[in-house]
């Protein structure tokens, strides 16, 4: 009991000092709506074929991420405020509420870029169901391996730089696999790709667990 008490009261934190900044929601939406016009106006995505306007999608869902989830734990080591959490919390209980936060911050920024996507591209949503999973697959593996990646970046010297390199390698995968699903959603022909739905909830599961196993060790030195 006490264990998931710490985890929903660091995830509660964080969602507390995040509405009260509001630094990351507005960096997210500026973003996402300054690349949805230049791709709409200069690339003219409505023109382009069903697989690419998938692919920018989760690019710009990729990116978008990339810019605030490595702050969850970057911004507990410049408020000093580590060794407070060692002191008063386990290690899992605080990985799972910054994974919490993470997971919920990455579907706000994953449903806000398609809504308004689909809308700008016209595009028809064929298969809801299909959609609704793959963005929650989606955002569990995003949420997943950025979690411990802005764990590993905390420690490190030269935050901003670190997290780009780092994670574009681990999440380029998951990228090419969410690009083939997703064009399933939108054409009348298609059918749900269960192995590529099975890699995604590996990925997840993988990810997740993993980085549970390594934080432990991470979180004591």
């Amino acid at each position: 009991m006490r264990f998931f008490e710490q985890s929903i009261a660091l995830f509660l934190k964080d969602v507390r000092l995040e509405w009260r900044s509001r630094f990351g929601i507005s960096t997210v939406l500026a973003f996402i709506a300054s690349t949805l016009l230049i791709v709409l106006f200069s690339l003219r995505a409505d023109q382009l074929p069903l697989p690419v306007q998938s692919g920018l999608m989760w690019i710009i869902v990729l990116f978008a991420s990339l810019t605030t989830l490595s702050r969850v734990f970057v911004s507990e080591s410049e408020r000093g405020t580590m060794d407070t959490l060692r002191l008063n919390a386990t290690a899992t209980s605080v990985f799972l509420g910054k994974l919490l936060y993470n997971f919920l911050f990455t579907l706000l920024i994953t449903l806000v870029t398609m809504f308004l996507f689909i809308i700008m591209v016209n595009m028809t949503i064929v298969n809801g169901v299909l959609l609704a999973v793959i963005i929650f697959l989606g955002s569990s593996g995003l949420a997943g391996a950025t979690t411990m990646l802005g764990a590993l970046v905390s420690q490190a010297t030269r935050k901003g730089t670190v997290f780009p390199v780092l994670a574009l390698p681990l999440l380029i995968p998951l990228m090419l696999i969410l690009v083939r699903v997703t064009q399933s959603v939108f054409t009348l022909d298609g059918t749900p790709p269960a192995n590529d739905l099975a890699a995604l909830v590996g990925f997840s599961g993988v990810t997740i667990s993993a980085s549970i196993v390594l934080f432990d060790n991470l979180w004591e030195d």
